[in-house]
């Protein structure tokens, strides 16, 4: 299929942030979308780049009652060279095709979705900005649009693409944030869609982070449904402990979005001769790793905020510093060998980085 572009009217562009340091995150959008529709009969058609604007979406629409909906996160990047980098693209097309099928949504071609996405960035491609830890954010979507009431499948669905220039996630930036563990509240459960980016798995966090958040602390650690007592995931993020040198974290059964960067981290350091164990730990385990010593750096991983170092964290109402609150030696090598490769700064020997231009 032909991708249709329907640029905006020159008086109608937005201006351009002039502050980088100012970008915050999701608050600024570029001035074009990507969209294209989807119905049982025609399958996916029209695929157009047309002005960013709001949607026009009947009350009965399924995916405002039943929660079809699915996304990704991704990041466009200038490079030390001018260059216009992807990080990872095919792995999070691919992710977006797993959720689909698990949500009963259609899964999309993944050379169109590539050929969208480089057409869209190209064409927005001044709104990237230049800072080392600034990034164009890529938000695929897709949302059912059925018009009917009664819990079924949608038989019709949206797919677009925006944009957003972003800065760091967390206002701490790469310093230690603060987590709070929760074992009252839980994020996904064995047999349910925890190993998708769903949006109600972001709905049922709310609660939680908005508690954790009124008593200082930056995001939740979420434990397993089952036990509640066994680390699974951090806020939008995977998590990592170094124990005795050694990198663990939890394994995916299910329940664990399977990050692209938990990924690029466990591959790293696997290259570095540093051993990588997926296993269960529980809560009991590392507060008594932390006392004996052998736990001596927590940090959280995903495309928002790349690695984020946890400086301490708060159980059942005890407060644990994490390496004296500081940014553990492992921890900082990999937020920086990762930025080096996505802005094209460092050698690439995964080829996780795709030139899509100038």
């Amino acid at each position: 299929m032909e991708i249709t572009i329907k640029p905006a009217a020159p008086g109608n562009l937005k201006p351009k942030p002039r502050d980088e340091s100012a970008l915050g995150f999701g608050k600024i959008f570029t001035d074009h979308m990507f969209v294209m529709n989807y119905t049982s009969e025609r399958g996916w058609h029209d695929p157009s780049i047309i002005p960013y604007g709001p949607f026009s979406l009947d009350p009965a629409t399924m995916c405002l009652h039943y929660g079809q909906e699915i996304f990704e996160g991704m990041k466009a990047y200038h490079g030390s060279d001018g260059s216009i980098y992807l990080f990872r693209p095919s792995d999070n097309i691919d992710r977006m095709n797993r959720s689909a099928e698990r949500l009963c949504m259609p899964t999309m071609d993944p050379e169109l979705f590539m050929e969208a996405l480089k057409k869209l960035i190209l064409m927005e491609q001044d709104w990237i900005p230049h800072g080392r830890g600034t990034s164009l954010y890529i938000r695929p979507t897709m949302i059912a649009t059925e018009v009917a009431l009664g819990v079924h499948p949608s038989d019709s669905y949206l797919f677009y693409i925006i944009l957003c220039p972003v800065g760091a996630y967390y206002p701490e930036g790469f310093n230690p944030t603060k987590i709070y563990v929760s074992d009252t509240y839980t994020r996904t459960a064995p047999g349910g869609v925890g190993e998708c980016k769903a949006a109600g798995n972001y709905a049922a966090s709310l609660y939680a982070s908005r508690e954790a958040s009124r008593l200082g602390y930056t995001q939740v650690l979420w434990l397993d449904a089952l036990t509640r007592s066994r680390p699974e995931e951090v806020g939008t993020s995977n998590i990592f402990f170094v124990v005795n040198g050694r990198l663990v974290t939890p394994p995916l059964e299910g329940t664990i979005l399977p990050g692209i960067t938990r990924d690029s981290v466990i591959k790293l350091a696997r290259s570095w001769g540093i051993e990588v164990e997926e296993r269960r730990l529980s809560m009991d385990e590392i507060i008594d790793m932390l006392s004996s010593g052998e736990l001596t750096e927590i940090f959280a991983s995903g495309t928002a905020a790349v690695v984020s170092p946890v400086g301490l964290f708060n159980y059942r109402g005890r407060e644990y510093e994490i390496n004296g609150g500081s940014v553990g030696p492992l921890t900082e090598r990999l937020y920086n060998e990762i930025l080096r490769i996505q802005y094209g700064e460092g050698e690439d020997i995964f080829g996780w980085r795709v030139r899509i231009g100038p």
